[in-house]
């Protein structure tokens, strides 16, 4: 049975449609399908070095890793039980400090949204005050008579004169 890749390094029709498309698409992807078709062949021995290499720096990286996961981890234990007791009690100690922490970061939040909300209600409270005062009814004039068939008062009518009839 003849097993080959339908993309290879070739000039297969499904390379060259490939890099058709990559030309149309976006030009930088037309150059890498032309460069894998020429090249391609050589492609195997630059993997093998290249896998080679970062498998040595994930491997320092997984030796670092494997030493901060001993020292963060509570559960890691170094062999001398009275140091790792000592290091149990003080982490739990912290956590409990960090309990209060955030504990008291919730009830200061909680206090200054109090001082906001009555800050606001006084802000209010100051306009519908001075709100009132500007729209609050004139005194009558006594100088202005009152309709004598309806016995009413004239009323004023202007610009600004009511919010509600603008």
């Amino acid at each position: 049975m003849n097993t080959s890749a339908l993309i290879r390094p070739a000039w297969t029709p499904a390379t060259i449609a490939l890099m058709v498309i990559g030309f149309m698409v976006f030009w930088p992807l037309g150059f890498a399908m032309l460069a894998y078709i020429i090249w391609g062949d050589r492609l195997e021995g630059f993997k093998r070095d290249v896998n080679r290499a970062t498998d040595g720096i994930f491997a320092g990286c997984r030796r670092g890793s494997d030493k901060a996961a001993r020292w963060g981890n509570g559960s890691a234990r170094t062999g001398n039980v009275a140091f790792d007791d000592w290091r149990e009690k003080e982490l739990e100690r912290l956590d409990e400090e960090r309990r209060k922490l955030d504990e008291m970061l919730t009830q200061f939040d909680e206090y200054a949204r109090e001082l906001r909300r009555a800050k606001d209600q006084d802000e209010f409270d100051r306009f519908m005050a001075n709100r009132n005062k500007s729209t609050a009814p004139a005194k009558t004039d006594p100088s202005t008579k009152a309709d004598p068939s309806t016995g009413a008062a004239p009323t004023k009518r202007g610009k600004g004169s009511n919010l509600l009839d603008d």
